[in-house]
């Protein structure tokens, strides 16, 4: 899987459970029919929210993003639907090209970041372990601190 594809499915992820996320919201809040939705969706969108932000760290890492485009792609999983558009935008730019700098025969690594990445490149299995084990912490700390906004009726 390329860095372009990797980022477009998590991207195209996020934008359909944001959708989910907000089917789930006009359920409880609009028609007061049920939670469920938000219950629900709401921890997929999480999950998959946080496995966003960690793909767009390790892009920025192995694709030499600067600290704006870094920035910017975080922040875009914030709004919803955005990160789709984040993602063209970056294609458009060139900034998707090519195949993982710092796997098997690239670069080598110069920072403790990409010393990181390219020891995860180097066992994708590994790699995605960590990653699950990264989001399911992560989203177990969320869960632990509550909502990000108070509950309602």
């Amino acid at each position: 899987m390329t860095p372009r594809s990797l980022y477009r499915r998590i991207a195209l992820a996020e934008v359909v459970t944001w959708a989910l996320l907000l089917i789930g919201m006009f359920l409880k809040y609009v028609t007061h029919t049920t939670e469920l939705g938000v219950r629900v969706f709401g921890l997929v969108h999480g999950v998959v929210f946080l496995a966003f932000c960690l793909v767009t760290l390790l892009l920025w890492v192995n694709q030499r993003w600067t600290a704006r485009e870094g920035l910017l792609g975080l922040l875009s999983a914030v709004p919803p639907f955005l990160t789709v558009w984040w993602e063209r935008r970056l294609e458009r730019r060139g900034r998707l090209d090519g195949g993982w700098r710092l796997g098997r025969g690239g670069d080598t690594p110069a920072t403790p970041a990409e010393r990181l990445v390219a020891a995860l490149l180097a066992r994708p299995l590994v790699a995605v372990g960590v990653g699950v084990v990264a989001v399911l912490a992560l989203t177990g700390v969320a869960l632990l601190l509550g909502p990000p906004v108070g509950t309602q009726g």
